[in-house]
């Protein structure tokens, strides 16, 4: 099927024959089970010829969202390529993640630019938040907080060594089949990596930020410091500096999560879904 100049449609060998019929205006009309909904952003739940996939349909990103991030100093998100980009590299370095089943992209500039993202339904997984949320109820052991947080750290040291950094590293975005033990070995997936930097340094800024938000994103389970020091045994070597900047980020992102205003954000981007 002739695809114009200015896009760019790939598939994978493995699902060209169920795939083959659909062009980038297709798949950017693709509607399914929505998963998360933003501005100019969408993930759903989809099924083609029998088979679960998710799609991330980028649309244009406009001059005005663009300036205004890095106003802020923030490096704005365009379109599926950051994530296409960011599976090739994990699975380089062996790290599990969505396989990608097809991608595109229309357009030139950024601005103006629109694209997606087809991933594999990796099946009955759930994440460490999940998993950590039963432990309200039932307290983990020391032990079996330690151990994820060694698998934990392996994944991280792994990931950062190679001059990647996630900007979104809490615990719902690292996941393992629901079949298996997790243990101090275990191996996970690495999910949502639409945010994804490269050729950042391990010991820099944006690599803290990272365990910050890992940090974070355990506080409300009942980790101790004790259960870090695991942590820190299994991860990259940083600076006294490194970890109390990171600890001291992670309070102020639970103060913020929890405040009324925050609070009232979240729930209106809960609304969007279909969950």
């Amino acid at each position: 099927m002739p695809v114009s100049p200015d896009t760019h449609l790939w598939l994978s060998p493995q699902h060209a024959q169920a795939l083959q019929e659909y062009t980038f205006d297709g798949f950017m009309a693709l509607q399914g089970y929505t998963v998360r909904a933003a501005a100019n952003r969408k993930t759903m739940r989809i099924t083609i010829a029998g088979q679960s996939y998710f799609i991330k349909q980028h649309e244009a990103t406009g001059w005005r969202e663009i300036v205004k991030n890095w106003l802020s100093f923030k490096r704005p998100i365009i379109g599926a390529m950051t994530e296409v980009r960011a599976i090739q590299a994990l699975e380089k370095i062996g790290i599990a993640t969505t396989p990608i089943a097809a991608y595109g992209v229309q357009g030139h500039c950024a601005a103006s630019q629109r694209s997606f993202l087809l991933t594999e339904d990796l099946g009955d997984i759930h994440s460490l938040e999940d998993i950590c949320k039963s432990w309200r109820s039932q307290p983990a052991s020391a032990a079996t907080r330690q151990a994820m947080l060694i698998a934990v750290a392996k994944l991280a040291k792994k990931f950062h060594a190679a001059g990647l950094c996630h900007r979104d590293f809490y615990l719902c975005h690292i996941a393992l089949q629901k079949s298996t033990s997790l243990t101090a070995d275990t191996e996970f997936y690495l999910l949502d990596l639409h945010r994804v930097l490269q050729g950042v340094s391990p010991n820099g800024i944006e690599v803290r930020k990272d365990i910050a938000g890992l940090i974070f994103s355990c506080m409300d389970f009942g980790f101790t410091r004790e259960d870090w020091q695991s942590f820190k045994v299994n991860y990259l070597p940083q600076s006294d500096e490194f970890w109390n900047q990171a600890f001291q980020r992670a309070d102020r992102l639970h103060a913020k999560f929890h405040s009324p205003k925050q609070q009232s954000k979240y729930q209106q981007q809960r609304d969007a879904t279909d969950l």
